[in-house]
């Protein structure tokens, strides 16, 4: 990749030449992780293209580096940015933060009031989210559109993902709430005006009316714990990955009470 320019943008109808290139790539990453993601068609790539819900980074020497794709789920109440890959010549070089940062910039513009989530194995693809304003949900708080599970059934982990009732599985759900992010940054302008007016005026105790005191509920901090999580991830993986080696897709001869 010496001496070669990578620009990072929004894919059009003349990208569709790079379609089977791209989707022959995302199989052969999930294959060399072992853990799988859903199977997209090289039309299919070709579709979000032609839609506009596609980024696409290339060389300007025209060389493919990188993807990745928009998909609206629920009536576009949630939106999530998939098949996110990167050329094995050009992976360690930031190329995947900033296809990540465009798709989500894109999202944002096309669709401003709907929840952006994500479904990924990967600690590196956390750490871009994370920085992006995602935070670790549960599965619950995802959409329950079924063609959007319906897609896990290419995953060679779908009967883990079956047998935990659509509650878990290997790949971690990450969520960006507009709405709370708008709550969080008036919570947050509001304790900068709290914190001048305390310079000037004596402190007061604020309670409720029942006379408690009132305490917010405390928010998910992801990056400050990443080391944290990943060992929690190594944990989650042995656990069902044993569970499904010893007692298959309808369950396990062990009980783990994780979930």
């Amino acid at each position: 990749m010496e001496n070669q320019h990578i620009i990072v943008r929004v894919a059009t109808p003349d990208d569709i030449h790079y379609s089977n290139t791209i989707t022959d790539e995302m199989e052969s990453s999930a294959k060399a992780r072992g853990t799988g993601i859903a199977k997209r068609s090289p039309a299919y790539v070709e579709l979000k293209m032609q839609e506009g819900k596609a980024v696409i980074a290339v060389t300007d020497k025209g060389d493919w580096v990188g993807f990745c794709y928009i998909e609206a789920w629920g009536h576009e109440k949630f939106v999530a940015n998939s098949g996110l890959i990167v050329n094995p010549a050009f992976r360690g070089h930031g190329v995947a933060k900033s296809i990540k940062k465009k798709i989500f910039e894109l999202s944002r513009e096309k669709y401003p009031e709907s929840k952006i989530f994500g479904l990924t194995t990967g600690l590196a693809v956390m750490k871009i989210n994370s920085e992006l304003g995602y935070e670790p949900v549960t599965y619950s708080e995802l959409t329950d559109d079924e063609e959007f599970w319906k897609g896990c059934r290419s995953c060679v982990n779908f009967d883990i993902l079956t047998s935990k009732q659509r509650k878990n599985c290997l790949c971690t759900a990450m969520l960006y709430d507009p709405l709370e992010k708008l709550k969080e940054a008036e919570e947050k302008a509001m304790a900068e005006k709290a914190a001048v007016e305390a310079t000037t005026a004596t402190p007061q105790l604020s309670v409720n009316a029942s006379g408690h005191m009132h305490h917010e509920r405390r928010r998910r901090r992801f990056k400050g714990n990443i080391r944290l999580y990943e060992r929690w991830l190594r944990f989650k993986r042995f656990v069902l990955l044993n569970s499904k080696k010893e007692g298959g897709a309808t369950g396990s001869k062990k009980k783990f009470f994780l979930f």
